[in-house]
């Protein structure tokens, strides 16, 4: 029968939709309605409403109590939304979400933490959680800016945190921090050759330090990271199937997968697709294929173009085309610690053979482009092309990021009907640009304005996991208020947008990007019933609530895929986390920041609250000395080791 978590009108089982009474027809029976919302629909045609309701995954009516009452039968579910703002499921323009899946148990997220000390706290208890063999790491989504002591973790911190097992903590695009035993599993040694585009920081007798920096090459950070354990066989579904349970948390309902390096096709795109093929995912991915081996990209392209088509699969696993990367010597680097990288100064030649062989086959692509200089060469490409008809010519082609992208390059790219998708990476290197290139600079640092008055399609994404989180709201409140996690306002208000367009651009112009703006990003009948109730109404609270914004109820295809509050438990069951040990079973994924407090007074009741925790295990370990490493001791007053704490 009918459900009403919270509680309402519910039609009797045999009232018609024309009131006559006579048996409904089971065919206009809803299987999902959420009456008493806030709905900001994202369609100019009705921009607001009270109730919808979804049947076999499609949106069937979009009004008010009276518009979806007729549809409630037997087997609907009716939640009640409690006055809350409903919106269209959020989608994520580029997310790196089939390799984040791969590895998200294994990861310790500081996503949100607020202080080092509460970080460091998190890696000590993990690091006695982790059988050998295994290491800790942690893999983006912060930045020491937004830690009350703004500055990294030290070699010695993790060395005292974990002794013996391997610890690998990655910071941005520009270094990693290992310690003693990460840097043993990683066989670096004082022979160890200096990496292309990369450094081992050595100390004095020439033996490394446990820094590796980018320089400006992210390359020695992730072949570093690749010498850690992987997962294998079912723990790689439960691991992908927890961390979209966790991009649901967020109302995220779709994502763009840019691909990226160590990334292969078709191995590493297996655990989607085997889960697409079992009705197991509760994201829609669009993915995109990336040649992961210098000198051999051609090839892989015209491989991949007998093997597939764009659009192939359906509305939850899709090909979207090629790139970030096409071929690796046009690609920058995003390490704004570092000077501009110079690209060579031949890689015009198979770069424009790559793309003659996508656009001449109907793919599209999107490029992986920081900085003007690399626009401007890709542009000129793209303008020879033109001649033989190839630009404009129908297929879906964007650049990303665009930092530095100039006036004349965003017409030129209007003039070849290209598209745009930009990510809140300044929200975490945002103090890093500021100090290389100055204030001016960063104001436009990219000029998202400039781009959505040329008419452009700029969609909006995290470029999670490695640098930016993947909250979505994060990069919704940096869109709007030009902050950076550490509260710097880096983009002035005329590089700003308000709070309808940024939603728009994560929700109608990322389905655009993959032609599917007919059925995606906006709540109408006809459309895929994608959409989330918020915690706070995104429309009303402060710019500095916006960050802290999550999803109550995430549904896709009318399937309820995230359920919080009063609606927790309407969601589908997940298998439990595996590995047993993993952080993710312990700490959880994103760490949301307490509510009704500033930022800066969060940190530093975090930070009295690790403080206090850390001298009271030292107080209770000179009582009774035992081994931390052994986990915790039964003892009449209760375990040696704090169980909300665990230090």
């Amino acid at each position: 029968m009918s459900t009403m978590p919270v509680g309402g009108p519910i039609p009797s089982a045999t009232e018609s939709a024309t009131g006559n009474g006579t048996e409904k027809a089971t065919e206009s029976v809803a299987d999902l309605v959420v009456r008493n919302a806030k709905i900001h629909t994202g369609d100019p045609g009705r921009p607001r409403a009270g109730a919808l309701a979804v049947r076999d995954g499609v949106l069937v009516a979009v009004g008010d109590d009276k518009d979806v009452a007729p549809l409630i039968g037997p087997g609907t579910k009716v939640v009640d939304a409690l006055g809350r703002r409903l919106v269209p499921g959020l989608n994520d323009s580029h997310l790196h979400v089939i390799r984040g899946g791969l590895n998200y148990v294994l990861e310790l997220r500081w996503d949100g933490v607020q202080t080092l000390r509460q970080g460091l706290a998190m890696l000590r208890e993990q690091a006695a959680r982790t059988p050998k063999g295994q290491w800790v790491r942690v893999v983006g989504g912060w930045s020491a800016e937004q830690f009350a002591e703004r500055r990294l973790p030290t070699v010695a911190e993790l060395n005292a945190a974990a002794p013996d097992t391997p610890v690998f903590v990655l910071h941005l695009y520009q270094s990693a921090v290992l310690n003693r035993a990460a840097l043993k599993a990683a066989g670096y040694t004082r022979d160890t050759p200096e990496p292309r585009g990369g450094q081992i920081v050595r100390g004095r007798n020439g033996e490394p330090t446990g820094m590796l920096l980018a320089a400006p090459s992210a390359l020695i950070l992730y072949s570093t990271l690749a010498k850690a354990p992987v997962l294998e066989g079912e723990d790689k579904k439960t691991s992908t199937r927890h961390f979209l349970r966790e991009l649901n948390r967020f109302g995220l309902t779709s994502a763009i997968d840019a691909a990226g390096g160590f990334q292969n096709f078709p191995e590493n795109y297996s655990t989607v697709v085997e889960l697409a093929a079992a009705g197991q995912l509760s994201l829609r991915i669009a993915y995109h294929l990336f040649p992961q081996t210098a000198g051999q990209e051609i090839a892989d392209l015209e491989r991949w173009i007998e093997m597939a088509r764009p659009e192939d699969g359906d509305e939850w696993l899709r090909l979207n085309g090629a790139g970030e990367n096409l071929t690796w010597a046009a690609a920058d680097f995003e390490n704004f610690a570092q000077p501009r990288p110079e690209l060579s100064s031949g890689y015009e030649g198979d770069f424009e053979t790559a793309v003659r062989l996508l656009m001449e086959n109907g793919w599209g692509f999107r490029l992986h482009a920081t900085y003007d200089e690399t626009i401007r060469r890709d542009l000129a490409v793209f303008e020879k092309l033109a001649a033989d008809g190839l630009f404009p010519a129908g297929n879906r082609w964007l650049f990303d990021h665009a930092e530095t992208v100039s006036a004349d390059s965003l017409d030129r790219i209007a003039a070849l009907g290209g598209a745009m998708s930009v990510q809140n990476r300044l929200s975490f290197q945002g103090e890093a640009f500021v100090r290389r290139y100055g204030p001016g600079a960063a104001a436009d640092a990219p000029p998202v304005r400039a781009m959505l008055e040329r008419g452009l399609t700029v969609g909006a994404g995290t470029d999670a996991t490695r640098v930016s989180t993947y909250n979505p709201w994060i990069a919704l409140h940096w869109l709007i208020t030009g902050r950076t996690v550490g509260d710097l306002v880096v983009r002035p208000p005329h590089n700003r947008v308000d709070r309808h367009t940024a939603l728009a651009m994560f929700t109608e112009a990322g389905a655009a990007l993959t032609g599917e703006e007919g059925v995606k990003g906006v709540l109408r009948p006809g459309c895929l019933g994608d959409f989330a109730v918020l915690s706070e109404d995104y429309f009303a609270v402060p710019e500095p609530d916006i960050a802290r914004i999550e999803s109550l109820l995430t549904v896709v295809g009318g399937r309820i895929v995230y359920a919080a509050a009063e609606y927790e438990g309407l969601d589908e069951e997940l298998p439990p986390v595996s590995p047993e040990w993993s952080p993710v079973a312990r700490f959880g994924g994103y760490q949301a920041a307490p509510g009704g407090v500033s930022g800066a007074r969060q940190a530093e009741l975090l930070g009295e609250a690790v403080a206090e925790s850390e001298l009271h295990r030292q107080w209770r370990t000179r009582r009774d000395p035992a081994p931390e490493s052994e986990g915790p001791v039964p003892r009449a007053g209760g375990p040696l080791l704090d169980p909300c704490f665990g230090l």
